[in-house]
């Protein structure tokens, strides 16, 4: 039986639900084939927990001793949203210990990860983005230049993260300084885009023996202003439409280049790409690649109307990732 660690927790303000996106692999792995260890991650306190007992991991290899018993581990199973299990760092380190791994690698996690620069590269595959502004801080971002540049409404989210967490729709002027310092307090670096019209549309994507899988195009319609961290994670805020009320065709298309940019940015595991469809062209939004696998998720949907369970999803990233 192979020993699989699912890593959770992260440093970021998507701990809580990378914990549960954690536990729900925990319990829905086929325990015919795999043994899961939780590892839980929060800065330098990597543990493994009986009760309320803590057994820290050996860094040094990513091991695990249990009294005098050792576990080493086959294979990882990246739950973490956000630093570091989704902008390369912890993939780095399981390449230098040659433990392989669900997720992307360090170089399309570090770019995709990146808003301002993934949607650089995007826009080089010809898809569409909304016309945004990338800023530092301690830089100059005065709210006169940034609307001079870019038409209200506009959102301001941090450039490196997820979950919309520190976002801000900006309506009126007036709210972009707080918008701003809002996001700047979860990242150093900030990204402000142009509000496009349209409908919120997402595409979930993996690959399966050599052939890439693109899941039922769903829609996200929230019940709030627009699709934030509440609409996201508490139970009636959003309905998410699986398959999405869409023409056959403009759901092929998104597929389509859904499966380009999978291919482009040399994705691995499951990852879903999210756009604002507004009648005629898919807008990029972002993409993530350790997508939540909470009970509220909707990679775990989108595969449900696949034909597939939560237990086969997870058999396959974990096989694929042994290429077995």
């Amino acid at each position: 039986m192979l020993n699989v660690a699912i890593v959770a927790g992260g440093d970021s303000g998507e701990y809580g639900i990378s914990i549960k996106s954690g536990k729900q692999v925990e319990l829905h792995i086929d325990r015919k084939k795999f043994c899961p260890y939780l590892i839980e991650i929060r800065g330098k306190n990597w543990n493994y927990r009986i009760g309320l007992k803590k057994f820290p991991i050996d860094k040094n290899d990513f091991s695990l001793s249990i009294g005098r018993r050792k576990v080493r581990f086959d294979m990882v199973f990246v739950a973490i949203h956000g630093t570091p299990g989704e902008n390369g760092k912890l993939q780095g380190y399981f390449d230098i210990l040659g433990i392989p791994y669900t997720s992307c690698d360090v170089t399309t996690s570090a770019i995709t990860f990146n808003k301002s620069f993934c949607k650089d590269v995007v826009r080089c595959c010809g898809i569409p983005t909304a016309k945004s502004m990338h800023l530092f801080l301690g830089g100059s971002h005065k709210s006169e230049t940034i609307l001079a540049g870019l038409s209200l409404p506009v959102f301001v989210k941090p450039n490196n993260g997820g979950s919309s967490v520190g976002m801000s729709k900006v309506n009126v002027p007036e709210e972009l300084n707080p918008a701003l310092e809002k996001a700047f307090h979860e990242d150093n670096e900030i990204l402000v885009e142009e509000f496009i019209r349209g409908r919120e549309l997402t595409c979930g994507l993996l690959r399966l023996k050599g052939k890439i899988i693109a899941f039922p195009v769903t829609e996200i319609i929230p019940k709030r202003e627009y699709f934030d961290y509440e609409a996201k994670y508490q139970k009636g805020m959003a309905d998410e439409v699986v398959p999405a009320n869409i023409s056959i065709g403009d759901a092929d298309h998104c597929r389509e280049i859904s499966k380009l940019m999978y291919e482009k940015l040399n994705c691995k595991g499951v990852v879903r790409f999210d756009y604002i469809f507004n009648g005629t062209d898919f807008f990029f939004l972002e993409v993530n690649t350790v997508p939540g696998l909470t009970q509220a998720s909707i990679v775990p949907k989108m595969a449900r109307a696949h034909g597939w369970s939560f237990t086969e999803l997870i058999t396959i990233l974990i096989e694929e990732s042994l290429g077995i």
